[in-house]
């Protein structure tokens, strides 16, 4: 791909994409270069223990077979040497806002979605060069100033800007455009046209349609008959059409919530509900800092094979205490899963967020009198952990030596936030 090719799509909409490259471990690689430059590194929960999974794995780790979402295990015994890095999300926060600040230079118009990658539509933005100019520059002073690896799709679209982005990395930069789709692509599998997950693809495989391009030319009328409307998106998208637009400004928040993974298979019920207390009482004071209250709970369940459940229920009155939340989120575990099978993950997400000033809280016959003195108790014991640390006043119920204690400590914690330092938008 050369200039004249970006350059073409300047007729309509230029849409860039930006993918840190394994960003976790090239940011601590950038911040000790000494220990980490060139070297197989991994970053995972309780590296102590050499428990936990491994969240994100260095190039020269990949090259050895170490895959994200492997156990700790399973790494050192493809990699020996790999070295095993505690997370610190301070860092990458960070970082993330650094390499941010350099795109948003180029273009208001960007949409963050999630902590190492965005879109930035530059198809205003000729005074500072062309697609491929512009791009190429916001590379360079991402691996200059912040000594990251980042590869760039530029595209007509989010779909192929996206898609560019991954084609080449580290440190990629591809043009991509509609009438590249039948040549790049549509030899292709359908789980890599991107939004097609693999249980879609098994789907699309039963009916005769393997690759991208068999996609491409399905007949549209099957597709929604066994899809819906999201038959028609995938038709298109195989076509390399998508017309979103990059949403600079974020909706409400509507959502907040947290996840954890844990260092080993947890099938015991009182384990699981006190792993879900840590996570309640972490979620809700992230959201009463913000004056909200929750008008529902979700749990999230991922079993050792990576299958992902989510279980929901709206809540008769909007909440915002964490002995209420868990209650709730251990009442939706129980009816789901009555003997639990083993977990690997566990997260509490709170949705459909109200400003607590507007909500009107409906207290019946039985609560009018005690939610007065809740909420008295709520606040008290916010007011004790804003002046002396999360873990000033913690039930008996909330100790462990697993990761969900850890989400008290800002700077180790993970969360299931993607989008900025406090929410999540469904």
């Amino acid at each position: 791909m050369n200039g004249n090719s970006a350059e073409g799509a300047r007729k309509g909409r230029v849409i860039l994409h930006l993918d840190m490259n394994a960003f976790y471990c090239s940011v601590h690689e950038a911040e000790q270069p000494e220990l980490y430059k060139g070297k197989p590194t991994a970053v995972a929960g309780s590296v102590e223990q050499r428990k936990g999974i491994i969240v994100t794995c260095s190039y020269p780790a990949r090259a050895r077979g170490v895959r994200t979402g492997m156990t700790v295990r399973q790494g050192l015994k493809l990699c020996p040497e790999l070295i095993l890095i505690s997370p610190d999300f301070d860092l990458y926060r960070r970082y993330s806002r650094g390499f941010k600040e350099i795109a948003g230079n180029y273009s208001p118009l960007m949409e963050i979605v999630s902590i190492d990658e965005c879109y930035l539509d530059i198809s205003g933005s000729s005074m500072f060069g062309s697609p491929l100019e512009i791009a190429e520059t916001i590379q360079r002073r991402i691996a200059m100033e912040l000594s990251l690896p980042c590869s760039v799709g530029i595209g007509p679209n989010k779909l192929l800007a996206k898609m560019g982005s991954d084609m080449k990395k580290p440190s990629g930069l591809t043009v991509l455009r509609i009438r590249d789709m039948p040549k790049l692509l549509w030899d292709k599998p359908c789980d890599q046209l991107f939004g097609v997950g693999r249980k879609t693809a098994d789907k699309l495989r039963r009916l005769n349609i393997r690759t991208i391009g068999q996609l491409a030319n399905a007949d549209e009328a099957l597709l929604t008959s066994q899809f819906g409307v999201y038959g028609s998106s995938m038709k298109n998208a195989a076509n390399g059409i998508d017309h979103s637009p990059v949403r600079e400004l974020r909706e409400p928040n509507k959502s907040v919530g947290h996840t954890t993974t844990l260092p080993a298979n947890v099938s015991a019920k009182p384990e699981i509900h006190r792993v879900l207390l840590n996570l309640a009482d972490q979620t809700a004071r992230r959201m009463r800092r913000k004056g909200f209250v929750a008008c529902g709970v979700q749990i999230t369940v991922r079993l050792p094979d990576m299958t992902t459940f989510t279980r929901s229920r709206m809540l008769d009155v909007p909440v915002e205490d964490a002995p209420t939340i868990h209650r709730e989120a251990c009442r939706l575990f129980d009816e789901h899963w009555p003997e639990p099978p083993p977990v690997r993950l566990l997260g509490i997400t709170l949705h459909n967020l109200q400003p607590k000033e507007s909500a009107a809280v409906q207290l019946d016959l039985f609560s009018y009198e005690s939610e007065p003195k809740r909420e008295a108790l709520t606040k008290a014991m916010d007011a004790l952990r804003d002046k002396y640390g999360e873990s000033a006043v913690l039930t008996a119920g909330m100790l462990g030596d697993d990761p969900s204690t850890l989400i008290r400590n800002r700077k180790i914690r993970g969360t299931s936030l993607q989008i900025d330092e406090d929410f999540v938008i469904n």
